[in-house]
């Protein structure tokens, strides 16, 4: 019998906004998602599907799977330096004490910075390198909306990014990365990474053109002559870091030549579409007169700036109180972080009404408080979602109507992903004329199934939205809108 190969997996995860008056810390990690050794469970995380994915093929392969720690916190400001500094010298212990190991199989955001480290994950790829020496087969799952350094690709034999934005398909992705890994452990290929410099940042939401046509395209090529995988990284405006921006990963079975021609390829054409990709984006005032002539139920608006998944608070309460000012009614709003509001909902108990004031508490950016007579509809301890397979905590949460609207609170902060952050309370998101959500597109898969009517307003607050006047200092690079041609004339 042949002796198993020895796959050691791990994952630390969030997303850095370096703009957000937010800190990270191991609360955070345990709050969102925090599994010991061998403590995931069979349900992925959006950052964690390589368990469940490598755990199912592991027979198959004839591996023998070594679990290391796996955590996610729901992005956020700058981490903790000693929370980044715990997080990775325990999964490195855990690595060290599994070996030998021939594959390494790492679930990883992208654009995780620490008060002292620009770039974590390649700094973590590094480390791991350093460790397990030339021969171990490195591979990794990146969000899109991440930063892609020279560290990591120099560490890493495989770079595999979820293609979809919202993120559908990031079991996929993780299933395809062990498939590889798998094929270059047997000497079948021999992956080679090119890449790309698009110098642009941009939203490239991939649920509408020219970003739908676009994926399809690189996903087609995939499987032929050379190709193994391309991926584009999306980038995320909101982290002051030097590799910020869009940029094309392509990679060929032992082709380097045609591997970087086709990134350079994708990536002139990906920067063409610059300023055709983005959904309409409205004010509060429009987003809302037009929500009022829409004659098809339910209209969905989406507060795409005040979005926890951007690693914002989450605790705008600008567009409800713009509602209230209306009399809207028969209306819905998911969801607004504020834990000691919560707390006090819980206190007073289901059915109470009191006065409340809830809201707007962690930046001049988010309105102002509320103080509304409020009824407490439902209380419910450690609330979640769904996002695709994955299970999402809103931890202790409460449903309450304010002047005729439901609104969610929650303690655990959350963008939204599907009409289930409404239907786990008991309110059915179909009967409702107008639902308002916290998210910039994460939303728009779950949603479109129950509404042909999605507007997107956009309402300045803490995130840095605007990439040509934002206040970078690692930023060192030309990059559009920044620079109109930097890729010269």
């Amino acid at each position: 019998m042949l002796t198993p190969k020895r796959v050691f997996v791990g994952s630390i995860a969030t997303e850095t906004n370096t703009f957000s008056p937010l800190r990270t810390d191991l609360k955070d990690f345990e709050e969102s998602f925090y599994a010991p050794p061998g403590q995931h469970p069979d349900t992925p995380t959006l950052c964690s599907a390589v368990y469940p994915a490598a755990r199912a093929r592991a027979a198959e392969f004839n591996w023998q799977i070594v679990e290391g720690t796996a955590s996610w916190a729901e992005p956020g400001g700058i981490v903790n330096q000693n929370t980044w500094e715990f997080l990775r010298d325990q999964l490195l212990t855990e690595l060290k004490a599994a070996m030998p190991v021939d594959i390494i199989l790492l679930g990883l955001h992208g654009a995780m910075v620490s008060q002292d480290c620009l770039d974590c994950e390649g700094e973590l790829l590094t480390a791991i390198r350093e460790i397990v020496g030339a021969n171990t087969i490195i591979g990794t799952t990146f969000d899109p909306h991440s930063h892609l350094s020279k560290r990591r690709t120099d560490n890493a034999n495989l770079i595999s990014v979820f293609k979809e934005f919202p993120h559908t398909d990031f079991v996929e992705v993780a299933e395809e990365l062990v498939e590889l890994v798998h094929d270059t452990s047997l000497g079948k290929i021999t992956p080679v990474i090119s890449t790309f410099d698009c110098k642009m940042i941009e939203v490239l939401p991939t649920s509408r053109e020219p970003m739908r046509s676009f994926v399809d395209k690189i996903k087609a090529r995939e499987g032929h002559d050379s190709i193994l995988s391309i991926s584009v990284i999306h980038g995320f405006m909101a982290g002051d870091v030097p590799d910020l921006g869009s940029k094309i990963i392509v990679i060929t079975d032992n082709d380097k030549s045609a591997g970087d021609k086709l990134a350079k390829e994708l990536g002139n054409e990906l920067f063409a579409m610059r300023g055709k990709t983005r959904p309409e984006f409205l004010t509060s005032k429009t987003v809302f007169d037009r929500a009022e002539t829409c004659s098809i139920a339910p209209v969905v608006v989406a507060d795409v700036w005040d979005n926890p998944g951007g690693g914002v608070p989450g605790d705008s309460t600008i567009l409800l109180a713009e509602m209230i000012r209306r009399k809207v009614k028969n209306a819905a709003l998911a969801t607004i972080w504020d834990p000691i509001a919560v707390r006090t909902c819980f206190s007073a108990g289901e059915d109470a009404q009191f006065r409340l004031r809830f809201g707007a508490k962690m930046s001049e950016h988010g309105g102002d408080p509320l103080d509304a007579d409020v009824i407490v509809k439902r209380t419910m301890r450690n609330a979640v979602q769904s996002f695709g397979q994955s299970i999402v905590p809103l931890g202790d949460a409460v449903w309450i109507e304010v002047e005729g609207i439901d609104v969610i609170l929650n303690s655990v902060r959350s963008q939204v992903f599907n009409p289930d952050v409404f239907s786990n309370f008991g309110i059915d998101p179909k009967r409702k004329k107008l639902l308002v959500v916290k998210s910039t597109n994460h939303f728009q898969d779950a949603f479109s199934r129950i509404s042909d009517n999605i507007l997107y307003a956009a309402v300045d607050g803490p995130y840095p939205n605007n990439p040509k006047t934002n206040n970078y200092q690692n930023l060192n690079r030309e990059i559009w809108p920044r620079v109109e041609t930097p890729h010269g004339s």
